[in-house]
This record gives C-alpha cells, structure tokens and sequence, in this order.
C-alpha cells in the first residue's frame, strides 16, 4: 500500500488513484474492517427502508473489491450485479466473491455502454474522487430507467465546501430527493477520520 500524507486529503488524478487502490488491493478489505467501515451496511439498510421494489438489475460504481456488492447480494440476492473501478486488482478480489455478474474496469466519470438501463445504481465510498459532478450525474441519468433509484455516500466536511446542496438542486428536473441521511462517523477507527469526518446517505429517484 502506498503512503499518503492522508486519505482525508485524497490521492490525486485518476492515474495514481488506480496505483494507489491496485497496491492496497489485497489489504483493503482488512484494512477497512479494522476502521469499522460501517456505509455499505448502512447503505443497505437505507435500501432496505427506502426501496419497495427489489431492483433486477444493478450498477455497482467505483465497486472496488465489492465490499457493497456484498450487502447488495444479501440484499437482493436474485438481482444482476454489474460493477466498474478503476483498479484492476480490486476488480479480480471483486470477481473471486462471485458477486457480480458483469465487471468492467473504468473510472466512474466515463461512460460505459452497458447496452441495458439499470434500477438501481450505487456509489459507496467513492464521491471523494470525483471531479466533475456534471459528467457523473449525466451519466446516472444515462445508466438508470425511469423511476430507478442512485445511492451515494459523501463526506460532510467536502459536501460544505462544494456547496453540494447547490450541485444536488441543479438536477432537480431530473431527481427526486428521497432521503439525506443524518451524519455518520466514516472511518471512526482510522486516526485521521475518527469522529472528526463524517458521512451523509443520499438516495435519488430519476423522474
């Protein structure tokens, strides 16, 4: 695993982004286990509360090594799993669990002829990295059938600085708020994140 200064800071371009998660790969699942990474299972149960269809198909962004995939499975263990990351390696970890059935390695902001919409598309843990919010919600737009839903976790201290109400408002013709979670701790066991940085839930409906 490569050392930054931090990961509250970020790693950088897409390039040393994929460097740094194809180096951590076949630690990462551990190591976020011993932060007690709670957002998959708490996206899940917000699916769970929120979402009274079970989506058929599924598009799973930034997938990496499928900790989501995992809750999605338990979730909706009839559904189609598809997933894209940037990194290589966390996609092979991804495709030993037998979770998706369909894998592609891609950065999130590029879009990817799936040849089929999806109910349900999922970005846990990964809003840290994007860069241009037009081109990502463009592409969910793109990705999702009429009334799908798109969950995503952001962090509070980015969401401030962003102004990301004002992002989510520019795409009110095109989603519906369904739910802002309250905040939760992200990594509460990491030295950097503890208490200090947390999390929102966000769940979208397309119109």
């Amino acid at each position: 695993m490569i050392k930054t200064k931090s990961l509250v800071h970020g790693i950088g371009n897409a390039a040393k982004t994929k460097i740094y998660y194809d180096l951590w790969s076949n630690e990462y699942d551990m190591t976020l286990n011993k932060w007690n990474y709670q957002a998959p299972k708490k996206s899940a149960n917000l699916l769970l509360k929120k979402v009274k269809n079970k989506p058929r198909y599924i598009l799973d962004l930034a997938c990496g090594t499928g900790l989501f995939g995992s809750e999605l499975k338990k979730l909706y263990k009839d559904s189609l799993i598809y997933g894209s990351d940037i990194s290589k390696k966390s996609l092979k970890i991804a495709a030993q669990k037998n979770i998706y059935h369909f894998l592609v390695q891609q950065n999130f902001e590029k879009k990817y002829i799936f040849g089929r919409k999806f109910d349900l598309v999922s970005i846990i843990g990964a809003m840290t990295y994007c860069k241009n919010f037009d081109k990502l919600f463009s592409n969910i737009k793109f990705y999702l059938s009429t009334n799908g839903y798109v969950i995503f976790s952001h962090r509070i201290d980015l969401w401030k600085s962003q102004k990301f109400d004002d992002i989510l408002a520019e795409y009110n013709n095109f989603f519906k708020i369904c739910t802002v979670s309250k905040p939760y701790n992200y990594l509460p066991l990491n030295k950097d994140f503890q208490n200090k940085i947390k999390i929102r839930l966000v769940l979208l409906q397309k119109l």
